[in-house]
């Protein structure tokens, strides 16, 4: 038998035993990310049926996601030739390798599953954190998204975010709004509490229960300092805030109540 012909059987049986394995990989990567696109697509449904959170609807819709593209790409490797076991091996280190280079955003992994389990917040919610505050917009797997009261993006990381103070202003569905008005000495209080707490009690978004409140809260170096304080909606609070404060300057003055402001003495020493 000629040697040359020994060869070209040898090649054609490789390039017809790796053609096939090749092309068996293809057919399972096409069939397999269609299966995983309906697999993800069903537990959606099944979660939106059953009233899961948003948030960690998303959060785990991403999470499986990553899991069964992970054991697709094994099964497509070991259909190729690829031995399972060594790669399972090479893929231990390798993770090994990265976890330690990526010991922030292992941290940041377990913040969002902290955050899923223990629900600070939702999505939708008013919230302060880290020196931020806006409307959580979305969590993510590493990091949460809100959308800053300029209507600026912000994102947190949430390994942060979990290991540090929340302030949630969404959860109990009101807020108190703290306001100070100072007015001269010469003032009456009473009548003064009583057009306080008219601007109040006249201003359509502040709520009647709980019941706003004036209370006389400092006597300062040159005014009488009330504490004035409104309940409104988490939504309604900015609209109260600066309302609210534009109509106690209308509202005193109409009364003719001096709203003080600072002077300035100048001594004379004589020579």
């Amino acid at each position: 038998m000629n040697l040359e012909s020994i060869d070209t059987e040898k090649w054609l049986q490789l390039a017809l035993d790796y053609g096939l394995k090749i092309l068996g990989a293809i057919l399972i990567w096409i069939i397999g990310s269609w299966v995983i696109k309906k697999i993800i697509k069903t537990t959606k449904k099944i979660m939106s049926k059953r009233n899961y959170d948003e948030s960690l609807q998303k959060f785990l819709v991403n999470l499986l996601g990553w899991i069964l593209k992970i054991i697709l790409i094994v099964v497509v490797l070991g259909t190729v030739g690829v031995e399972t076991t060594s790669f399972a091996a090479i893929l231990a280190a390798a993770g090994l390798a990265i976890g330690l280079a990526l010991q922030g955003s292992l941290g940041n992994f377990a913040g969002g599953v902290l955050i899923m389990i223990f629900k600070p917040f939702k999505i939708d919610d008013l919230i302060e954190a880290q020196g931020e505050i806006g409307v959580v917009k979305e969590i993510e797997i590493f990091t949460t998204k809100l959308t800053g009261l300029s209507n600026k993006e912000i994102i947190i990381p949430n390994g942060s975010l979990s290991n540090g103070n929340i302030i949630n202003y969404t959860t109990e569905g009101t807020r108190r709004v703290d306001l100070t008005f100072g007015v001269g000495y010469d003032s009456d209080i009473k009548k003064t509490k009583d057009v306080l707490m008219q601007v109040l009690t006249s201003h359509p978004k502040v709520l009647k229960e709980p019941a706003p409140t004036v209370n006389v809260s400092e006597l300062a170096d040159s005014s009488i300092n009330f504490a004035v304080r409104p309940w409104s909606t988490a939504d309604d609070y900015w609209a109260v805030y600066f309302g609210i404060t534009e109509d106690v300057k209308e509202a005193l003055d109409a009364a003719g109540i001096e709203i003080p402001y600072p002077h300035q003495v100048e001594i004379q020493k004589k020579g």
